[in-house]
């Protein structure tokens, strides 16, 4: 498709509204925090009108509830959701709690705690007829212990849709200095036979993963499995929430290219982003994660809005990655780029009637931030920018120097779902090398 300088001229004869640098921050909608105090790796649950929360042990117990009507709450604490533990279980050290319904009515609660055996975390199982527990432990054992591999940590549940329920969790090899895995597991439909042998899906090994990746969180969407996990060490602003992908539900899984939710991809908002859990809902989706608070002392719990691209999740206020090389190019040309991302960038934007359409997508409509990485040289440079063809506006890039790459921050106004943002030449030279979205 190519469009000619009529366009062009038509374009710059609207009086588009100027834009300066730096002013669009505001726009970017970020992740809500709401619980405010100790509350981490998160999992919640939707039982009639209520919302149930779940977090690792704190000062309120051995499994910390909470409740709400809305996701944004408020939320109110309420007693220990598990008063006691399993008789394999030492108390102190109960990680990352699972709540799912079973069909018979029942709540089934997996949990992580200290074996006194083998002193190593294990997966525990408990019951109880009410979200809010009293959960009874499953039996004198855990469900899931494997010493040699450092033990067992962040169990989650999955049921396909034919109803088969499968459990997940990860080894924690990472405490014995070797890799960690995420596994899957056929269960009973009680939750807590186990049945066949267990499945590797993903294994650590990218530099920024230090080694573990942890708290898996499976969902299907469309005919795509997306499996969620955790990347790096909890304990500081460089955990993360990533994802892979697969056409199968036992792999092989495909790790994306970028972290889905990272303190830098918040712009700060929040600190270390992990311990995820879907909230998946016919209005929309969520996506619950903690975060660091308090001078890095406590984690919070945080919600955001969840959508799919594509069948790839895409996270309000966790900044998307465009590459601009990718998108529809009319008289501008693609060229190599050692310092761009992904070693290219679009060039030779040099004419009235060169442009560049990418398509981007909003979980939910409203505002954002276009963020447009850029290079200028011989003096500051504009472009024009519409919105799924609306009325336009400038913006301006002060001169950078060549392979200089920097960005410029825009407001716009998206439609949820795929939206097509066209940048037209209008003065002088500016090279893109990607669009943000947040």
């Amino acid at each position: 498709m190519r469009r000619g300088l009529a366009l062009a001229v038509a374009v710059l004869a609207a009086s588009p509204l100027l834009v300066s640098p730096g002013v669009a921050a505001a726009a970017t909608v970020p992740a809500t925090l709401v619980i405010g105090s100790d509350f981490p790796d998160p999992d919640v649950i939707r039982h009639g009108s209520t919302y149930y929360a779940y977090s690792t042990n704190n000062a309120n117990g051995n499994v910390p509830v909470a409740t709400a009507s809305s996701l944004t709450g408020p939320w109110t604490r309420r007693p220990d959701a598990m008063p006691t533990l399993g008789a394999w279980a030492s108390g102190g050290l109960t990680w990352a709690p699972d709540v799912s319904a079973r069909a018979d009515g029942r709540f089934l609660l997996y949990y992580t705690a200290r074996s006194r055996a083998v002193g190593r975390q294990c997966i525990g199982a408990a019951l109880a007829t009410s979200p809010l527990g009293p959960f009874t432990a499953v039996g004198t054992a855990p469900l899931v212990c494997n010493g040699d591999e450092g033990g067992d940590i962040d169990a989650s549940s999955f049921v396909d849709g034919t109803g088969l329920r499968y459990l997940l969790y990860k080894d924690d090899g990472n405490a014995i200095g070797q890799p960690t895995s995420l596994w899957l597991q056929r269960v009973a439909a009680d939750g807590v036979t186990l049945q066949g042998a267990r499945v590797e899906l993903l294994r650590s090994g990218r530099p920024e993963e230090a080694g573990v990746i942890e708290a898996p969180v499976l969902t299907r969407v469309g005919s795509r499995y997306v499996l969620f996990y955790s990347v790096g060490g909890y304990g500081g602003a460089g955990y993360q929430t990533s994802y892979a992908t697969s056409t199968s539900l036992t792999g092989p899984y495909t790790k994306a290219y970028r972290s889905l939710i990272t303190t830098a991809t918040t712009d700060g908002h929040v600190t270390g982003p992990g311990g995820a859990d879907l909230v998946r809902e016919p209005g929309g989706d969520s996506i619950v994660f903690h975060g660091w608070l308090q001078n890095d002392t406590v984690r919070g719990m945080y919600v955001a809005a969840l959508g799919w691209s594509g069948e790839n999740p895409v996270v309000r206020g966790s900044r998307v990655r465009y590459e601009a090389e990718r998108g529809l190019l009319n008289n501008c040309a693609v060229r190599s780029s050692a310092s761009a991302s992904q070693g290219q960038a679009v060039a030779y934007l040099d004419h009235p009637d060169s442009w560049i359409e990418v398509s981007v997508f909003a979980p939910r409509a409203g505002a954002y931030t276009a963020h447009l990485g850029y290079a200028a040289g011989y003096g500051d440079a504009q472009h024009t920018l519409t919105v799924n063809g609306a009325a336009a506006q400038v913006v301006n890039y002060p001169n950078s120097g060549w392979e200089n790459w920097r960005q410029v921050g825009v407001d716009v106004t998206l439609t949820a779902g795929v939206n097509t943002l066209r940048l037209t030449y209008r003065s002088r030279w500016a090279e893109l090398d990607h669009i943000e979205i947040a």
